[in-house]
């Protein structure tokens, strides 16, 4: 022994995994989900587990906290250490674990409108953790929800302690999920990606919000995601999981630096990076002949305007203000821009779903301003709509074969799914799934899959145009990659002009040929990914490319830095 091990105490984990394994009994037998796994997390410390979809990490995640289901099986040891008293999760009660979540561990679900019950107060729903774990009258524990929610960064908490879900935006409704967790000072807060349906600038606020989890309330934290963009944000170390198992374990520099696994090495491989999209577009672009250019526009807006209007004596809500812009055949104009600045509004408006107010938008050669539904119907067949969940678009009574036949069906050209069932399969295959994939039903297909279907049935019709609503916002890095290499592949092959809406700006580089910025309802900036993105001119602009996480410790350190100075010169 040493006299610096003498001097230096081993500090003792928030959270000691040892050995870990989880399995779920079905009907076809037990499925291990989890392989003997170990990992521990020291206090005020960051681990980010990663991996895609089945890997595992969100069971052990759910594991730490005694949240699986009562189809699992735990064996190992899963020890937190808290208040100078150490439980092992796998052997406790019920009873025990309720006694345990909030006070020594707490987590922040991926999605904060299903974690919030929407009638009840946030006040009412801090409090409700202090009720559980203590004596605390009424007003001791609005006091403690108002403190709390000032505490993360909710502005006037002594009047929206009282409000309901619904009356915050999404990022505001993640910091209330985080003042939960927070409320009773945990040692370790488990985040199940908690930024996967936030946008970059509102992502970036979360992460720093983490930070201060981290450094003012001394919590560690368990991190689950599959932006590597945020891992390099934030974590100190992590944990890379694949089929179940543990593949590699390193501090975040070296990860990114110099990984070891070959899994890992392809997961950095699949994220998209700004500026990797020039070449893509440079040989769209080169494909073309030279009457391309002059040829009618598959969507014209000129000054286009749309309004929700208002209800109780209110003003119209004006979603789009003024937006001018065109897509050609062939061409891939990606939309970017926060939640509300009108990016889903302008797809709707163009499929026909949104009536538009006022300006000129013209689709396949209709205007749409004004127009009746019995002369736009006979268009509907040449636009296709990739929903961003493809999930809650599928009908979970029916087959994948049932759900892509539809458009074939419901415009005559298949009399009924069966007939339409050799096409259904040349389509599947079109987006490289099996035929035999079309018997199963959706909830049987993983996230990629079904929207990869989602794809096949956006293209079921030939459609001249295509509207992709975040089609690839809740995948994993390596399914992303897949999805986007497809997409761009069937674009090539089909020919179809696309609106491509995303708030990723990596992902938009890599497969628009121009790029429309939105910021509250206009348009700020447009061009190519060159212009857009490598010289941004408008502050906005500037903003959001500086809220991007890039997967790089050390170039992030420096951007976190860029973007506070430019939060700070920004106006009040």
């Amino acid at each position: 022994m040493t006299d610096e091990s003498l001097s230096s105490p081993a500090v003792t984990p928030v959270v000691d995994i040892r050995d870990l394994e989880v399995s779920f009994a079905t009907d076809a037998g037990a499925i291990k989900a989890v392989d003997r796994v170990s990992l521990h997390v020291n206090p005020g410390e960051v681990l980010a587990i990663v991996g895609e979809s089945g890997s595992g990490k969100t069971v052990t995640a759910k594991a730490i906290l005694g949240l699986l289901p009562e189809t699992a099986t735990a064996r190992g040891a899963i020890v937190l250490t808290g208040a100078g008293v150490s439980n092992d999760v796998v052997t406790l009660s019920r009873k025990q674990l309720r006694g345990i979540r909030g006070s020594q561990v707490s987590m922040v679900f991926q999605e904060p409108s299903t974690a919030l019950n929407p009638v009840y107060t946030v006040g009412w729903q801090i409090g409700e953790a202090l009720r559980a774990h203590g004596k605390y009258s009424r007003a001791e524990a609005k006091a403690k929800a108002i403190e709390i929610l000032g505490r993360v960064g909710i502005p006037d908490p002594e009047t929206r302690v009282n409000y309901y879900p619904h009356q915050f935006s999404g990022g505001q409704k993640q910091r209330v999920v985080i003042a939960q967790a927070l409320v009773l000072n945990p040692g370790l807060i488990v985040a199940d990606e908690p930024t996967t349906a936030l946008d970059v600038t509102v992502q970036a606020e979360i992460l720093d919000l983490l930070r201060r989890c981290r450094d003012e309330f001394g919590a560690a934290i368990v991190l689950i995601t599959h932006n590597m963009g945020v891992v390099a944000d934030l974590a100190d170390r992590v944990a890379v999981m694949y089929q179940g198992e543990l593949v590699e374990e390193a501090d975040v520099v070296t990860l990114f630096s110099s990984p070891q696994a070959d899994y890992t090495k392809r997961l950095l491989a699949s994220v998209p990076h700004v500026g990797q999209g020039s070449m893509q577009t440079a040989e769209r672009a080169s494909r073309r002949d030279a009457a391309w250019a002059s040829a009618a526009p598959v969507v014209v807006a000129s000054q286009l305007r749309i309004e929700y209007p208002g209800r109780f004596g209110r003003s119209p809500f004006v979603a789009v203000d003024g937006v001018s812009f065109e897509i050609r055949a062939g061409e891939v104009l990606g939309l970017v821009g926060e939640s509300g600045s009108g990016k889903t509004t302008i797809g709707r408006a163009i499929a026909g779903l949104t009536r538009v107010s006022g300006g000129s938008l013209q689709v396949l050669g209709h205007e749409m301003n004004g127009i009746r539904e019995r002369t736009f119907k006979k268009s509907r067949s040449d636009i296709g709509f990739v929903f961003q969940d493809p999930g809650s678009s599928f009908n979970p009574l029916l087959t994948i074969a049932d759900c892509v036949a539809e458009p074939l069906v419901v415009h005559g050209r298949a009399r009924d799914a069966r007939g339409a069932r050799p096409r259904v399969n040349e389509l599947l295959e079109a987006v490289q799934l099996p035929a035999s994939y079309g018997d199963r039903f959706p909830h049987e297909l993983s996230g990629g899959q079904r929207q990869r279907a989602s794809l096949a049935r956006a293209l079921a019709l030939e459609p001249t145009l295509l509207i992709a609503d975040e089609p690839t916002s809740a995948l994993d890095v390596s399914v992303q990659a897949r999805v986007l290499e497809l997409f761009a592949s069937l674009q090539k092959e089909f020919g179809f002009a696309a609106l491509f809406i995303s708030h990723d700006l990596a992902v938009v580089d890599l497969l628009a040929d121009r790029i429309a910025v939105l910021y509250r309802g206009k348009l700020v900036e447009e061009g190519t990914g060159a212009q857009v993105l490598g010289a941004p001119q408008h502050p906005y602009t500037q903003r959001l490319l500086a809220s991007l996480p890039v997967p790089d410790p050390v170039e992030q350190a420096s951007r976190r830095e860029a973007l506070r100075a430019l939060r700070a010169a920004e106006p009040a």
